[in-house]
């Protein structure tokens, strides 16, 4: 496997005067030139963001779909699931979702995959394990984009399962 290194020159002067101004180490002040930001206000931003420099979650696709559904679950006292991977932005995204919603007095569990048996992402088998629980809404953070098949398949579950109830 061939990898390609990225070194960028270092523009001392601007990092130097970075590090002084914000009293960081020159590392963190490279870092933040090599990101291309030199702007004073963008580097506070960065440095110390707050609420209001997010950006809208609701710009991202189906975000009210999702948000209405997860008001749902919780009016109709659903049992959900949040999945995400073993790594370390999979268990913070988790252990922070998890934190914030029982903080609103919301029980939810979580499922992260056995990293030598299932791999990284959704997988159909812990699906499965997922809905022999009783977990009726699983919400996926740090899963990335490509888990398609394992999405229409944990609807499908669901479909089938909505459809046998209703017969």
């Amino acid at each position: 496997m061939n990898k390609k290194w990225e070194i960028y020159t270092q523009e001392k002067e601007i990092v130097e005067k970075i590090s002084k101004r914000f009293n960081i180490s020159p590392l963190i002040a490279s870092i933040i030139v090599n990101r291309g930001i030199t702007n004073e206000n963008d580097i506070r931003v960065f440095l110390y963001p707050n609420r209001s420099d997010f950006y809208d979650p609701f710009l991202l696709p189906d975000m009210q779909t999702a948000v209405e559904r997860v008001i749902n679950a919780i009016k109709n006292k659903e049992k959900m699931v949040i999945y995400g991977d073993y790594d370390v932005d999979g268990i913070t995204s988790i252990a922070v979702l998890k934190q914030f919603l029982e903080e609103r007095g919301i029980e939810v569990g979580y499922y992260i995959p056995n990293r030598l048996d299932e791999g990284y992402g959704l997988n159909k088998q812990a699906i499965e394990k997922i809905k022999e629980q009783g977990y009726t809404l699983m919400i996926t953070v740090d899963c990335g984009i490509s888990g398609i098949e394992e999405i229409d398949y944990a609807n499908s579950i669901r479909n089938r399962n909505n459809c046998n109830r209703s017969s």
